[in-house]
């Protein structure tokens, strides 16, 4: 999955650079990149960005059908980090970070805290490391933080979106702390090692679902709904089993 990405990526992030490039054209502002504080900026601007691109991917199917393939392995270790995605560039990702070359940031210095951001990311896939000093754990995404992400367990699920700093996920909602270890994978894991099952079946699923719609409103649900929305209630969405968990546990309170 890793050498596809890179195959794949050497057409699509041509794709994403040109079209960074065309926006930065047109830049509002005209930042030093000599400062100190440009690069402060950057980092901050980059890692916030792909705090939103992440969490809309778990939240909208139609990205999630590219982000879907880091998730699939069923281990945690450094070769899942290496399961990317063949789709993402290509299907649109990039809009997340159109809005840096707009205010000023350099296409090249926008790719290289991309890069940084992705080398960062890759040590955090272990379970070689429980926690680190507090101070570390409460600012940074740490091996503890992200395993958190890759649970498929009910209360792990949409949780720690966070690239290099957690604090976006702490401000918005979406922390999770790690308490028993998570089960790994999806919540119907794909039991295959064909690579282009692996990195298509959620394009294929969605067309299957776009096929049996009954309506245009229902079209839209199956394309930007969040993953697991059904028209009539078949499959449930990640706060539809939530609300459901609530239920039976007051149920059972009863």
């Amino acid at each position: 999955m890793g050498i596809g990405n890179v195959i794949t990526g050497l057409v699509s992030k041509v794709i994403v650079f040109s079209s960074i490039v065309l926006i930065y054209n047109y830049h509002i502002f005209s930042l030093d990149r000599a400062a100190w504080w440009y690069w402060v900026a950057i980092f901050f601007a980059d890692d916030f960005s792909y705090y939103w691109f992440h969490r809309t991917s778990h939240q909208v199917r139609y990205f999630w059908a590219s982000h879907v393939i880091h998730h699939s392995s069923q281990y945690y270790n450094l070769g899942t980090a290496l399961r990317q995605t063949w789709t993402g560039n290509i299907s649109g990702g990039f809009i997340f970070y159109l809005w840096m070359p707009l205010v000023g940031f350099h296409p090249v210095d926008i790719f290289l805290m991309q890069t940084l951001s992705l080398i960062y990311q890759f040590w955090i896939h272990t379970e070689a490391i429980e926690l680190l000093p507090r101070p570390i754990e409460f600012i940074f995404n740490t091996p503890s933080h992200h395993r958190v992400h890759h649970g498929s367990d009910l209360k792990y699920l949409d949780k720690n979106h966070a690239g290099v700093l957690i604090i976006w996920d702490r401000m918005f909602g979406t922390f999770q702390k790690e308490e028993e270890r998570p089960h790994y994978g999806l919540t119907k894991n794909l039991i295959t090692y064909n690579l282009f099952s692996i990195a298509f079946h959620e394009w294929r699923d969605i067309i299957k679902d776009i096929s049996k719609a009954p309506g245009f409103k229902a079209v839209l649900g199956y394309v930007f709904g969040p993953p697991g929305w059904s028209h009539d209630g078949s499959r449930k969405t990640t706060k539809q089993l939530r609300k459901e968990s609530v239920k039976e546990v007051d149920h059972y309170v009863e």
